[in-house]
């Protein structure tokens, strides 16, 4: 008989997002006439821009000519693509990469769980908390998170995210191996200065740690002071993977395209003291275990980096950041502590009352019938907040936040 890996029955049978919608179908049946606003939303709402959906028209018709039809393509990425995201997201920055250096997957949710193939369970792992589930599911399911005890995994350092430190957490005093780090951060908004992300790097250099850094977000980046990728930092190729998404900057989220950097200068060890190159590791990975993104989404996200085509997406995101402020403009007539919405189309709103974020939400559903994500579905560092989207159209951002305005005078 075939034996379960039996870490999978350690995650709880559904997820926390799982119970959110429940809460809200349980509304529905209740007051079905009821006009609710989703302010939750975790998806965008723009349409896909138009040199990419010609791209991927055209895409369409080599498929449908021999002599332009393509199979199987490599497993780490057409090298169109690759080339494209080192000339257009890195070189501009100073950061110098190989396209080799790139590899083309279907998401960062399921890349962050992949890199965990080629790591040890025994690696310690840290978390900023709150933070998107996924970072820890991936490693409860790969043992590496322990027992979960009164909302916390027993193996996981829980790298708390606060008011007092801006919630842009510094590194612990304790080494760890493997340590996920989001900038800006889903759900807290806040981004890492160059800075704050140097004690990182080099707390990673002193104690041979590998961070995985998920920059998916960076594309809403409004400072010139917040990198918008960790290897702006010196010496962080030899300690950093950093995950990148076109789902959010482009508005792939049904399409399914991301990619990841592994430099050619990070190294991992055995436990017999040999060193060898994650890059190297990770081609061969993704030889066995995948067949790489299929050749019209390559070319569409390709699209993303022309001219007219970049130059739709910044108005898109603009739409976005917009969305943002204008809740902001009308909440902050109440006494509210309001943080995000500067480098992140998503509000982190402090409770004003003494109840915890799945009360405010219900309160929230009921009474103001708007939809929001309660913090702690994010973390135990997120109870006493909620999250509130920007990524839905305009109308719905403006009469959801002045509905929330009534409901809370």
């Amino acid at each position: 008989m075939a034996l379960l890996n039996e870490f999978f029955l350690e995650l709880p049978g559904e997820s926390l997002f799982s119970d959110v919608a429940k809460k809200i179908n349980t509304f529905k049946v209740i007051r079905p006439n009821a006009e609710l606003i989703d302010m939750g939303i975790n998806d965008v709402t723009s349409p896909l821009p138009s040199p990419v959906v010609e791209a991927m028209h055209k895409a369409v018709d080599d498929m449908a000519d021999s002599t332009t039809f393509h199979g199987y393509g490599p497993e780490q990425g057409y090298e169109f693509l690759r080339e494209a995201i080192v000339k257009n997201d890195f070189n501009p920055r100073g950061i110098h990469l190989m396209p080799n250096e790139v590899f083309i997957n279907d998401g960062v949710k399921s890349e962050i769980g992949n890199i965990g193939d080629i790591l040890r369970a025994d690696n310690t792992i840290g978390v900023i908390d709150p933070i998107y589930p996924i970072y820890i599911e991936s490693n409860v399911i790969s043992g590496r998170a322990g027992v979960f005890n009164h909302g916390k995994w027993s193996n996981v350092c829980y790298l708390n995210c606060n008011e007092n430190n801006g919630f842009t957490p510094m590194p612990p005093e304790i080494p760890i191996d493997i340590v996920y780090l989001c900038s800006p951060d889903n759900p807290t908004g806040a981004a890492y200065s160059k800075g704050q992300l140097k004690k990182w790097v080099d707390y990673a250099l002193k104690n041979n740690t590998l961070i995985l850094f998920d920059a998916s977000y960076e594309a809403y980046i409004q400072s010139p002071d917040i990198p918008h990728s960790i290897y702006e930092i010196r010496g962080a190729k030899k300690v950093a993977i950093e995950l990148r998404s076109f789902s959010r900057t482009a508005g792939f989220t049904g399409l399914r395209c991301g990619y990841t950097i592994i430099p050619k200068e990070l190294m991992v060890q055995t436990l017999d003291g040999r060193r060898l190159q994650m890059n190297t590791l990770w081609s061969r990975r993704q030889s066995v275990r995948f067949n790489g993104v299929s050749y019209i989404t390559q070319c569409a996200a390709a699209a993303t980096y022309s001219p007219e085509g970049e130059k739709e997406l910044r108005t898109t995101r603009e739409y976005y950041m917009e969305n943002a402020r204008l809740m902001r403009r009308i909440l902050s007539q109440l006494n509210l502590k309001i943080y995000g919405g500067e480098h992140i189309p998503y509000l982190w709103i402090k409770i004003p009352t003494e109840t915890s974020s799945w009360e405010f939400f219900e309160s929230m559903l009921y009474g103001a019938k708007v939809i929001c994500t309660p913090g702690v579905v994010f973390g135990p560092g997120g109870e006493g907040f909620v999250r509130l989207s920007a990524f839905a159209k305009k109308e719905a951002c403006e009469q959801a936040a002045k509905r929330l305005r009534d409901w809370l005078k």
